[in-house]
């Protein structure tokens, strides 16, 4: 009997000795160390031609497809649809931008990369917060060329360079914030398949059942009542009314505390996921 327990006995001694001898990283360590894993998570994207489509042609395609095709029908021509359109786009871009947070965690865990960053003298942070970083680049990309085949097709925004950054910002600020929900279902589902599958399930519905591509007023009664309490909607007519008026209404106050309340429930809960698994 005592023969099994020693073996146990020394593995746990070594394990407690490797525990020791890990230094403490200080703040800035743990800083430069994050912003390694950023530049890790933007050199992933620009190997995998899927994270590239979702940041640099998805806002192109779907801003010239949804123009085209609902333009006439909604506005009567393109150009009067834009308006109404163009932050419709953003909002959709950066949002679904954002799925592919925790399915890029989830792939790091199930070939074993963690378990090399467990081996390195890193902050345990910084493999989660790194791609955090790098998201914002990836949003910012998405927005930036949102507005920019907008203003090819002919969108002038009245609320001039001013209103425009504000809605990028407000967009960005949103989808990082709603990034700790896919980040935290990534740390707890069983495959990245998983992790892609409920990001849709969530996100898909609160896009397109918004007043992103369509007035309210248009929407039978039952779906309107959706609509206006859908926090996408309160994003998009923050946008729109930043970027078409450079004005901030209330619906950037309910957009900025919706995004709030978020990170204050899912980003403690995904660092305590996470440090399971680390």
């Amino acid at each position: 009997m005592s023969t099994v327990i020693a073996p146990a006995r020394e593995a746990v001694r070594a394990a407690d000795r490797v525990a020791a001898a890990r230094r403490r990283v200080s703040m800035g360590e743990t800083l430069g160390q994050t912003l390694t894993m950023a530049w890790r998570a933007l050199k992933k994207m620009r190997r995998n031609p899927e994270q590239f489509f979702d940041v640099a042609l998805q806002p192109i395609l779907f801003t010239a497809m949804f123009a085209f095709i609902f333009g006439g029908a909604i506005a009567g021509d393109v150009e009067s649809y834009l308006p109404l359109m163009i932050p419709g786009i953003l909002a959709q871009t950066v949002l679904t931008t954002c799925m592919a947070t925790g399915t890029q965690l989830r792939e790091d865990m199930e070939k074993g990369v963690f378990d090399r960053f467990k081996s390195l003298p890193i902050a345990r942070i910084a493999p989660l917060a790194g791609p955090m970083v790098a998201d914002l680049v990836r949003y910012t990309i998405a927005a930036t060329l949102t507005f920019g085949m907008g203003l090819v097709m002919g969108y002038r925004p009245g609320g001039g360079a001013g209103g425009v950054l504000a809605a990028i910002l407000l967009a960005i600020f949103t989808g990082w914030s709603l990034a700790w929900v896919f980040t935290w279902v990534g740390t707890i589902a069983r495959s990245a398949q998983a992790v892609q599958g409920i990001s849709m399930m969530i996100l898909f519905p609160l896009t397109f059942l918004s007043n992103a591509f369509v007035p309210v007023e248009t929407l039978p009664g039952w779906l309107a009542a959706f609509v206006r309490i859908n926090p996408v909607s309160h994003l998009v007519t923050a946008a729109r009314d930043l970027a078409n008026s450079a004005l901030v209404s209330g619906e950037v106050a309910w957009t900025l505390l919706a995004c709030l309340i978020v990170i204050a429930i899912f980003a403690p809960l995904s660092v305590r996921s996470y440090k399971r698994h680390m």
